[in-house]
């Protein structure tokens, strides 16, 4: 990790006044007794010295170091300038782990599955760790600012951090013991500004990894299978061959310590959760976990709350909440682990990411009653979807429920799965999950 001890006493601008902004300010106002500067498009409230973008110049030549909260395009005017003056920048995540108590690091990163797969990581790392009177701290793209959750980390405490390609691609000074890549799939496009771009950021996870530490792929996915590196231990895990960790007649078969051991997989929907289940004790075992707790884990383990979540049955009608889907090729997961037959009502939409609609299509004509559409995003998703099933357009996700329930028969699903970002209508896709629970829970 970088060292941040020629910065005390140094001014810093944070880019970006969000809840990660905001908390990482305060730990190196803390740390390194900085003078702070907050940038930000909107007006917002805090402690620090409030700038605006369009005023960064004014105050360019006071800046020692500046710290780049995640998801702010590198287009931005604020970045510009810096970058124009030589001034670094440094990501939120790489901030706060330099004034961490300890090394012992796992980081995660994909396509799809983060938060599940961080998740449960953390529930088993934790409870094996537990008996030894230590604890393993979640934090990151989970919803947990490393800046705020860090310090709760002691010495032989383990960190379990869910990582973003935004929070990667500004990232140099990464060391995990552990890295792991779920999946890659096309998503954040529009920020990246390429394919090549997003997986160059998602491969920063393993840049300074050595034969020390580990790094768990997923040996079905065709752009991660082709990575070899002599220096570090690789482990992959498919759901389609043998492997270090692999599914078969119902078990998950794991290769540890020349032993092949067997794990009854959590009662979660969809083999991408048998794939997530594979890396979590992957690395659980990498960080010498116990068999019997991985297993006792695993049978208490329900899933997260907005991917693929029941939420209740109305008049023989399910309700599924998969907010969290807000890329393509998470609604296509749904749709995989919930399709049996065509009974499936999707709701889709709400602000486009620059990925087409199109490979839904053969789940669609297979799974698929009839869709409704919200948000901006709805008359690109009619476009790339019209002739396969009815579409409709209820621009509203409280229309959505409205009209699917009147339209819904007993044993079929409706299903909320935008494969869109949140943010046309909603605060983030929490608040939509919970909207979307809240119209389904009003339903008579």
């Amino acid at each position: 990790m970088f060292d941040f001890k020629k910065y005390y006493f140094k001014t810093a601008l944070i880019i970006g006044g969000g809840k990660s902004g905001i908390d990482v300010a305060k730990l190196i106002s803390k740390k390194l007794k900085s003078n702070i500067f907050v940038s930000d498009s909107k007006k917002i409230k805090t402690e620090f010295n409030l700038v605006k973008e369009s005023e960064i110049k004014k105050i360019i030549n006071k800046i020692d170091f500046a710290v780049k909260s995640p998801g702010i395009s590198n287009s931005n005017q604020v970045i510009k300038e810096l970058k124009k003056n030589k001034i670094p920048i440094f990501s939120e995540i790489e901030v706060s782990l330099s004034f961490s108590k300890t090394n012992n690091l796992i980081m995660i990163t994909g396509t799809n599955g983060k938060s599940t797969t961080t998740y449960l990581t953390w529930l088993i790392i934790n409870n094996c760790l537990m008996k030894k009177g230590l604890k393993a701290v979640l934090c990151g793209n989970i919803g947990k600012p490393v800046s705020k959750e860090i310090l709760k980390a002691n010495k032989n405490d383990w960190v379990v951090m869910e990582v973003s390609s935004y929070q990667l691609e500004d990232s140099t000074y990464l060391k995990p013991k552990i890295a792991a890549i779920l999946n890659i799939t096309p998503d954040h496009i529009e920020h990246h500004g390429s394919m090549d771009n997003y997986i160059k950021a998602k491969f920063k996870i393993f840049s300074s990894i050595d034969r020390n530490d580990f790094l768990i792929i997923n040996g079905d996915d065709p752009y991660l299978k082709k990575i070899r590196r002599k220096n570090i231990k690789i482990l992959k895990f498919s759901s389609k061959r043998k492997a270090d960790s692999f599914y078969r007649d119902g078990y998950i078969w794991i290769k540890h310590l020349n032993n092949k051991i067997k794990f009854k997989p959590a009662d979660i929907p969809g083999i991408h959760n048998i794939e997530n289940q594979m890396a979590s004790i992957l690395i659980a075992l990498s960080q010498h976990s116990d068999y019997k707790t991985i297993q006792k884990t695993l049978n208490g383990f329900k899933g997260l709350e907005h991917r693929i979540e029941f939420v209740k049955e109305v008049n023989g009608v399910k309700y599924i909440n998969d907010s969290k889907g807000t890329n393509v090729d998470s609604t296509l997961i749904a749709l995989k682990a919930l399709g049996k037959r065509k009974n499936i009502w999707l709701i889709l939409g709400g602000l486009h990411k620059n990925s087409p609609y199109t490979p839904l299509i053969p789940y669609i004509k297979k799974y698929v009653k009839g869709i409704l559409t919200i948000g901006s995003a709805a008359p690109l998703i009619k476009h790339d979807l019209k002739g396969y099933c009815d579409i409709t357009d209820v621009r509203t996700l409280k229309n959505a429920v409205k009209i699917s329930s009147k339209n819904a028969i007993k044993g079929d699903i409706v299903l909320l799965s935008p494969a869109c970002a949140s943010f046309d209508q909603f605060k983030n896709f929490e608040d939509r999950g919970r909207k979307f629970k809240k119209f389904v829970r009003e339903l008579v």
